[in-house]
């Protein structure tokens, strides 16, 4: 009796095959279920990422780079960065410094990335979506 394990192993694929192998016919998309969406419904952006893209966007057009804002602002660089990405949900405090490194108030930061959500829903409801308070016209603020 042999204790070896065989030269060969069993392949098992991570997705099913649509088509047999060696069959000659081109391989089948898996079908959707009747009523299916066709594809995703885009998501509506979260308010820390409007904030992020705002702030790293006004950085880049002062061309200006992610240690000397945050000095500036007195908070970390990573912690800065993990900001502009979205990662991260920043209190007001921090936002206000932010902002303020940037020569910006914090009503500044708050407005354009206000504006950003409003374009946001102007493209939903241009696409047939239908915004259920209707136009996005104010000021958001984030607590």
């Amino acid at each position: 009796m042999s204790t070896h394990a065989p030269n060969e192993a069993r392949v098992i694929p991570l997705r099913p095959q649509t088509a047999p192998p060696g069959s000659g016919g081109a391989t089948r998309a898996p079908q959707r279920p009747a009523g299916a969406p066709q594809t995703p419904a885009p998501r509506e952006p979260l308010w820390r990422n409007l904030v992020g893209d705002v702030l790293r966007r006004e950085r880049l057009a002062q061309e200006r780079t992610l240690k000397d804002v945050a000095e500036a602002a007195r908070i970390s660089m990573p912690y800065l960065s993990e900001l502009e990405r979205g990662r991260k949900e920043a209190s007001s405090e921090v936002l206000a410094a932010a902002a303020q490194a940037l020569g910006l108030g914090l009503s500044d930061l708050l407005s354009l990335a206000q504006d950003e959500l409003a374009r946001y829903a102007r493209s939903r409801v241009g696409r047939g979506r239908t915004s259920p308070t209707g136009q996005y016209d104010g000021l958001c603020l984030a607590a």
